[in-house]
């Protein structure tokens, strides 16, 4: 019995032994991270990232304040297209392909899907952001 306490102890001291990443200085959203943004601090908390390089070059979903955890959900890809940015707007069907000029109702990343205004029927579509910064409608 007392092997058995003795091993879990010493499992739940290895446990605590992380390291996770908290900003060094407050981050307001939709500042992309860098390197020198970050540091290292021991603890173990459910949810925080422990690697750099998932943390670096993306963007603040929402503010980082020194020493609190960076969790997942508080970052993400940066934003390629902006609230009311002039965008491509393309569909594309079989060989059929049409394109048109339309006004970005949101901001988002690659892969992300928004809300568009075609300019030139005033109509509201939503589609996915290509990487070239177009956006596709289905």
């Amino acid at each position: 019995m007392k092997l058995k306490l003795a091993f879990l102890a010493m499992l739940i001291a290895q446990t605590a032994a992380a390291d996770i990443l908290v900003p060094v200085r407050t981050i307001r959203p939709k500042e992309v991270i860098t390197g020198a943004d970050l540091a290292m601090k021991p603890g173990d908390i459910l949810g925080a990232l422990s690697e750099p390089s998932d943390v670096i070059g993306q963007e603040a979903r929402v503010a980082l304040y020194p020493g609190r955890p960076v969790r997942a959900g508080d970052i993400g890809p940066p934003a390629i297209v902006e609230r009311n940015d002039l965008v491509i707007l393309t569909f594309r069907r079989g060989g059929l392909t049409i394109s048109a000029e339309g006004r970005a109702l949101g901001r988002g990343a690659e892969g992300e899907l928004i809300r568009v205004m075609n300019l030139a029927s005033r109509s509201t579509v939503t589609g996915r952001i290509a990487a070239d910064g177009s956006v596709e409608v289905k």
